[in-house]
């Protein structure tokens, strides 16, 4: 069984359930609009979360708790006027207060290693949903593809080996789609796709 040979059943769930958010969060940057991007990413936060509480990593699950909200606002954006600037400062303050969370409350030790491989993904988390701003899904993948090696290493250190799979074929992904839609702008890249 290789890789999982070592590990016990409820460790396996947790990794398959992680390889599932995986195949999730790969398809989501293959979609040609944003609110298609967004839907395939709110399943996928949602499966990570439970993956990585399951594992013990628990400031990646807060993010991605926050995360499937930030998805569900970002969706109907329309009718929450979510591209208002005070979105962006009251998710970034959930994901400071996770941070902190995780060394008040769920107890991580605070050492300088922990603390700066825990503000990774806070930090991966902010950029993403500054991108969720954009009408453009190219600005959107390549934010994307900035934050990909700040969650891979938070996975790699935690053992996520759905997210650290993600991760990596997630970066091949996006360049692909990058160079499938090529220099298409906002409005014929979505107008292409608004009705699916």
């Amino acid at each position: 069984m290789g890789v999982f040979e070592n590990i016990d059943s409820f460790e396996l769930v947790a990794q398959l359930i992680g390889i599932c958010a995986m195949v999730m969060n790969i398809l989501s940057f293959q979609q040609r609009s944003r609110l298609a991007i967004i839907a395939f990413q709110l399943v996928s936060t949602g499966l990570f979360s439970i993956n990585y509480f399951m594992l013990g990593a628990t400031v990646g699950g807060a993010l991605n708790v926050v995360g499937m909200i930030r998805s569900i606002i970002f969706i109907n954006d329309k009718k929450v006027n979510a591209k208002h600037i005070g979105w962006i400062f009251g998710f970034a303050g959930a994901y400071v207060a996770a941070y902190i969370l995780t060394f008040t409350v769920f107890g991580k030790e605070p050492t300088p290693v922990n603390l700066v491989l825990e503000l990774l993904p806070v930090v991966a988390m902010t950029l993403i949903t500054v991108s969720f701003r954009s009408d453009d899904p190219k600005t959107i993948r390549i934010i994307g593809l900035i934050n990909s090696p700040m969650w891979l290493t938070y996975n790699v250190v935690n053992m996520a080996i759905g997210a650290m799979i993600a991760e990596i074929v997630n970066a091949v992904s996006i360049i692909l789609a990058l160079l499938r839609f090529g220099g298409k702008g906002k409005r014929s890249e979505s107008s292409a796709s608004d009705g699916s």
